[in-house]
Order: structure tokens, then C-alpha cells, then sequence
């Protein structure tokens, strides 16, 4: 057969195959399709949601790896070569002694890291390598529009079990990462199993991009419905054409609606980027402000006269400020629990470190998921691995009108 008609034949038929099918029979469907291409022993690997670990989705059951070989079912990110592909977003090979055993190939959705696909082909050549692509490419949208509706799929990236906060959470927010040719976005939230008052939000909408981050009072359910209030009440302003400040008015409204004065309240920054002209704009709600990072070595901290936040009812006035970005800048919205994080002495992450971080590791070069998850690991660390308030981080990169390349 000829290699080109193969591939179309995989594509099609995995395309065809997936109308009818559940997240349990995709290892089978990947199986039996990709050895039209030449792609044999296909292993679908996802990615833990702190992104330490890539599972192996069997099709069988529930755990991770149930029926496989457990050298298989799990593998590390940190130190080894599918979490080494994996952090840099590039296919390599297993090198065997008579060649190539096997290549790791990303699976992505857009821009958002799924996990790996592990692959056996019978040659290396490029346009076998296109193809395990192709592959790919399929296999993380079949992944993508059954996840939502899969309890195998939640299983199999949890390592451990969540509270009743966090799966509100997570299954209100969007995805953790989103580039196009304009802006890169990706966003952080720990503690993933336990998360309470945390949540962020971003949406486009033409040349405008929503930003915005919340920190409720709290750290238990209570907290996590505020917080899930008032990101929809955010969405729903937002969505019926209304400006910043009247968005932040809209969700104080609702709060105090549901909650009347009773300390149920959220602190946020809502902001909005115009992709053509890169202004920024912004309200603050009590909330720290955001960050501004320039030509990897300039940073400043946008100054906006702050109003109280949600559901206090104060009756001080809401500013909406701008910022004239650069292309190339890049802007960080965070909570507290990013730069309040003691260690053992006491002694804060802080914002300086914080940013350091950011403006090194984007230094080295690496993608922007892979900063913000190596800055979760290094706060985690620093507070001992276990935090003691919600830590989220939304960080959004403006490419400009005249640059084209994905930083990804």
C-alpha cells in the first residue's frame, strides 16, 4: 500500500471509528487502525494532573495501568525519556541495539500537553515520523471529546484522591494552556487535589482576550462555591457585552445574592488584551496587582487604584486602568498562595523569587507549560510539599501583530 493512501486510511478510519466509542475502547481503536500506516504496539500515555506522572490507559478498568506491566504503567516525567519528550514538546526515539525500538511522540491538544503516545514503526524515515504525528494529532482529540463524560479518564490522572472543592473546580475552569499566533496562555493551581477558593479564567472573543483570577475567602467547599460563583456571574456579564468594571459589579451583585454581608467574598483582577494593538486593561479587586516582565530582564508591577473586593459591599469606586504592552511581553497574574508560601524558618517564596524564576527558565528556553509546572514543583518544594493556602498562577504572552512564531 501506498505509504500517503495508509495514512489517510488511519486518519479516516479512526475518524469514523470514534463517533461510536467510549475513552475504555481507544487503545484497541489506536491499535487496529494506526497498522494501516505502519504504526505498530501503539501506548497511549496521560499526563497526572500536577503533571508529574505519565498513566497508561489500558481500556480495562479504573487504575492506571490495571493488567499491564508495571514497569509500563507509569513512568516519571522528571527523568525519563518519554517525561523528557514530554517537557520539551519534541518526538525522540528509544535507541535500541539494532536501531530504534520505539519513538515518544507528544499527544496535544492545540497547545495543551495530553501525555505521550509510545510507537513502533518498521522504518524511521520522515514520512513515518509525519504520520506518528497525524497519529497523534487524532488520538488527542478522541481523547479530548470523550474526557468529559469518562470517569475512567478522571481516574487515570488522579494519583490520589480530591475533595469536594477541587472537583468543582477543575471542572469549571478551562484548559491549563491555549496559544494561536497572537498569545500564549497557561495557567497553574495547586494544591490539585485540595484546591478551595482558587480559580482563573480566560476566553477570546475576536482580537480580545479575557484574563481573570479569583481568590476567595476561605480554603473549603464553602470558598470554592464562591469562587465558582463568581467566575460564572464573570462569564455570564461578560458574555452579555459587558465592559470590565461592569463585569466586577455584576459579580458583587450576585455574591452578595446569594451570600448577603457574610464574609463570602472574592478578591480578583479582570483584565482584557487587545491581540492587535496589545493594550492591556484591567480592574483590581483588592487583589495583587499584576506583573509585567520585558525583555527577560525588566519587570514592574501594574499600579491600579484597587477597589474592595467582592461581596463587601464598601461602595469604593472601581478604576479601569491600561498598560501599552510590548510584543514580547509577558504579564503574570497570581494569588497569595504563589508568594505567601513559608518554609521551614518562615521565610516567604516571594514575589521576587517568583518572577525570577519565571524570567530564568524562560531563559533556558523552555515552553511556557513547562515554566509554570517547573514553578509549581519549586514552590511545593520550598513549602515542604505541602501548602498551606491555594497557589495559582495565569500567565499570558503577547506575541504582537508582526511576530508569527509559537513559542511552544
Amino acid at each position: 500500500m501506498d505509504p500517503s493512501e495508509g495514512c489517510a486510511r488511519m486518519l479516516a478510519g479512526l475518524v469514523q471509528a470514534s463517533h461510536l466509542s467510549a475513552m475504555e475502547q481507544l487503545p484497541a481503536l489506536v491499535q487496529e487502525h494506526a497498522a494501516h500506516a505502519g504504526l505498530y504496539d501503539v501506548l497511549i500515555y496521560l499526563t497526572d494532573l500536577q503533571r508529574e506522572v505519565l498513566r497508561l490507559l489500558t481500556g480495562h478498568g479504573t487504575n492506571a495501568g490495571e493488567d499491564a506491566d508495571p514497569e509500563l504503567a507509569e513512568l516519571r516525567i522528571d527523568g525519563t525519556l518519554a517525561g523528557r519528550a514530554f517537557q520539551d514538546v519534541r518526538v525522540l526515539p528509544k535507541q535500541g541495539v539494532g536501531g530504534v525500538d520505539w519513538w515518544w511522540v507528544p499527544l496535544l491538544d492545540g497547545t495543551e500537553r495530553l501525555g505521550m503516545l509510545r510507537i513502533s514503526a518498521r522504518e524511521a524515515d520522515e514520512r513515518t515520523q509525519q504520520n506518528m504525528r497525524h497519529l497523534a494529532s487524532v488520538v488527542a482529540l478522541m481523547v479530548v471529546s470523550k474526557r468529559g463524560h469518562s470517569d475512567s479518564y478522571a481516574r487515570l490522572v488522579r494519583t490520589r484522591p480530591m475533595n469536594v472543592a477541587a472537583e468543582m473546580q477543575w471542572n469549571l475552569l478551562p484548559p491549563l494552556t491555549f496559544a494561536n499566533e497572537e498569545v500564549v496562555i497557561a495557567a497553574a493551581l495547586e494544591p490539585a487535589y485540595e484546591i478551595g477558593g482558587d480559580a482563573f479564567e480566560y476566553a477570546l472573543a475576536g482580537e480580545k482576550v479575557h484574563l481573570s483570577i479569583f481568590d476567595a475567602m476561605g480554603h473549603d467547599a464553602s470558598a470554592g462555591l464562591t469562587s465558582n460563583l463568581a467566575l460564572a456571574a464573570c462569564r455570564n456579564y461578560r458574555r452579555q457585552g459587558a465592559d470590565l468594571i461592569r463585569v466586577s459589579e455584576g459579580i458583587e451583585e450576585v455574591l452578595i445574592e446569594e451570600f448577603g454581608l457574610a464574609n463570602r467574598f472574592a478578591t480578583a483582577i479582570l483584565a482584557e488584551l487587545n491581540t492587535r494593538t496589545g493594550m492591556f486593561s484591567w480592574v483590581n479587586r483588592g487583589h495583587h496587582p499584576p506583573v509585567v516582565i520585558r525583555g527577560g530582564r525588566w519587570t514592574t508591577s501594574l499600579q491600579c487604584p484597587p477597589a474592595h473586593p467582592m461581596g463587601l459591599d464598601l461602595g469604593l469606586p472601581v478604576t479601569l486602568c491600561g498598560e501599552q504592552l510590548e510584543p514580547g511581553d509577558r504579564v503574570l497574574l497570581y494569588t497569595d498562595g504563589i508568594t505567601e508560601a513559608r518554609n521551614s524558618k518562615g521565610q516567604e517564596f516571594g514575589l521576587e523569587r517568583f518572577v525570577d524564576f519565571i524570567i530564568r527558565r524562560s531563559a533556558d528556553g523552555l515552553p511556557v507549560p513547562e515554566t509554570l509546572r517547573r514553578l509549581i514543583r519549586s514552590v511545593l518544594e520550598y513549602h515542604d510539599g505541602l501548602l498551606q493556602d491555594d497557589a495559582s498562577v495565569l500567565f499570558v504572552e503577547w506575541h504582537g501583530g508582526g511576530h508569527r512564531k509559537l513559542r511552544l
